[in-house]
C-alpha cells in the first residue's frame, strides 16, 4: 500500500499530527462521555414525582376503559380527549390534558386485598413476614438523595393519609405524613429553646449509650429522625408547606377540597425539589351505589385537581421532570353486583402516567370488549415501578441488601413498558 503525505510534510511530520488528531478525537470521546454523564446527573437532579393514590381500588373500567354497550359497561359514556383516546364524560377537564396523559389498560394482577394489593403496588412486591420492602417514594428518595443535598425538608412527603414505609432502607427514608392544608402535628416548639436543648441532651446521652451497647438500629434511626426533625424546625424551605400562601384564583382552579389543596400543596413541593410526593384520595371501595357516588363525588373532585395540577406543572416548566402517576390497588369487576356496585378486580385494569419523559396521549395494551381480560400482553406492578425508575433516572441494575442480607433488585427486576418512551 502507498502511502501519500500532503505537499511539502515529511511522513515523520504527518504522523506526529495523526496522532496529536488521534489524541484529539479521544479527547473529544472522553468529553462527549463525561457531557453525556453531566446530562444524566442533572436529570435525576432534577427529576421528581408526584403519585396520586386512589386508595380503596377505584374502578377503571368507568374512569379510563369504558365499554359502552356491553353487559358490565354501566351507564357512563366515553368522550374524546386531546390524545388518541377516550376516557369518562364526567372527567372533561383531564380530557383536555390527556396529550400529556397516557392510559395503561393492561394491568393485571393478583392481589385482590386491600392490604395485599396496597403493599404490591407500592413496592413490587407481594407481601413477605420476613422482609418489609421499600415503597415507590422511600427507593426514589434514596437513590436521589446525592443530588438534593441541598434540601432540608423531607425527600418523601404523603399528603392527606399515610404511604407505604422504608422498608429495610430505614426509618430515615419515612414518609413525612402531612394533611392537605400542609399542617405537620407536633412539630411547632411549645418550650423555651434553653429547656428544649436540656432535654436534646439527656435524650443524646440515653441514645449514645444504647447505640454503643449495640442494642440494634431502633436508637440510630430515631436520632437520624430527630436531627432531621430539628433542622425541619428551623429551615426556610418549610414555607413550600404553605399552601394559604395561593393566590385565591389558583386554589379555586384545584378546587377547595382535601384532594384539590393536597394537589396544590404537591406541586409546591416538587417545585422545592422534593423527590418525591404522594397525594392521596380514597374512598374508591364501591361495593354498592357505585354510579352516583363517582359522578356526584370522586369524580368531579379527581378531575378538578388532577386537571389543574398537570396544567400547572406544564405552565412552570415542571412536567418534563415531573412524573406523575395514577394508581390505586386495584380495579374493580366488570359485573355489576345485586348492590349496583363493583367488588374488588385485579385480573384487569388500568393505570395513568405521564411527565418526567413518558409519551402522552395514547393508550398502552386493552381489554376484551366487556372488560373481563387483557387481550394480549399484560403489565405488571413490578413493570410499572421499572418504568417510573427509569422515567427518573434511576438504574433498573440497583441492588438494596435487605435486613436479612438477602439482594433485592429495584422494581423487583420488572420490565419497562417499552411503549411509554417509544
Amino acid at each position: 500500500m502507498f502511502f501519500t503525505t500532503p505537499s511539502g510534510m515529511s511522513r515523520r511530520h504527518f504522523m506526529s499530527h495523526m496522532a496529536g488528531a488521534s489524541a484529539m478525537v479521544g479527547a473529544s470521546l472522553a468529553m462527549n462521555h463525561s457531557l453525556a454523564a453531566a446530562a444524566a446527573t442533572l436529570r435525576a437532579n432534577n427529576k421528581r414525582c408526584i403519585l396520586m393514590w386512589m386508595g380503596g381500588g377505584p374502578s377503571t373500567i368507568d374512569i379510563w376503559d369504558l365499554k359502552p354497550g356491553a353487559a358490565t359497561g354501566g351507564p357512563f359514556k366515553p368522550i374524546r380527549t386531546t390524545g388518541d383516546l377516550e376516557i369518562c364524560e364526567h372527567m372533561p377537564l383531564t380530557a383536555q390534558v390527556m396529550d400529556r396523559l397516557s392510559i395503561i389498560r393492561n394491568m393485571s394482577t393478583r392481589e385482590a386485598d386491600h392490604d395485599r394489593g396496597r403493599y404490591y403496588m407500592h413496592t413490587g412486591y407481594v407481601p413477605n413476614p420476613n422482609v418489609q420492602h421499600p415503597s415507590y417514594g422511600s427507593v426514589i428518595a434514596h437513590e436521589l438523595a446525592e443530588y438534593r443535598k441541598e434540601l432540608e425538608i423531607p425527600p418523601f412527603v404523603s399528603i392527606g393519609g399515610g404511604s407505604e414505609g422504608p422498608g429495610f432502607l430505614g426509618m430515615s427514608w419515612a414518609p413525612f405524613n402531612v394533611d392537605s392544608n400542609g399542617r405537620i402535628r407536633d412539630l411547632e416548639m411549645s418550650v423555651n429553646e434553653a429547656r428544649l436543648q436540656r432535654r436534646l441532651a439527656s435524650l443524646q446521652m440515653l441514645e449514645t449509650s444504647f447505640i454503643s451497647e449495640n442494642r440494634g438500629v431502633a436508637a440510630a434511626e430515631h436520632a437520624k429522625v430527630l436531627d432531621k426533625t430539628l433542622q425541619l424546625m428551623t429551615s426556610q424551605q418549610m414555607s413550600a408547606f404553605n399552601v394559604a400562601q395561593e393566590p385565591t384564583a389558583v386554589a379555586e382552579r384545584y378546587g377547595q377540597t382535601n384532594f384539590g389543596r393536597s394537589c396544590l400543596l404537591a406541586r409546591r413541593l416538587v417545585e422545592a425539589n422534593v423527590p418525591f410526593v404522594e397525594v392521596n384520595l380514597g374512598g374508591w371501595d364501591n361495593h354498592d351505589n357505585i354510579f352516583p357516588t363517582l359522578k356526584d363525588q370522586r369524580l368531579p373532585e379527581l378531575d378538578k385537581g388532577m386537571s389543574a395540577l398537570v396544567q400547572d406543572l406544564t405552565e412552570r416548566g415542571l412536567w418534563q421532570d415531573t412524573v406523575v402517576l395514577w394508581m390505586g390497588e386495584f380495579g374493580r369487576t366488570p359485573r355489576i353486583n345485586g348492590n349496583t356496585g363493583r367488588d374488588h378486580w385485579a385480573r384487569c385494569w388500568s393505570v395513568v402516567a405521564g411527565g418526567g419523559g413518558i409519551k402522552g396521549g395514547i393508550a398502552v395494551g386493552k381489554t376484551n370488549e366487556d372488560g373481563t381480560q387483557v387481550d394480549g400482553p399484560s403489565y405488571s406492578s413490578e413493570d410499572l415501578m421499572a418504568s417510573v425508575c427509569q422515567a427518573m433516572g434511576i438504574s433498573l441494575s440497583t441492588t438494596f441488601q435487605s435486613s436479612n442480607g438477602r439482594p433485592m433488585k429495584i422494581a423487583n427486576g420488572g420490565k419497562i413498558i417499552k411503549e411509554l418512551f417509544s
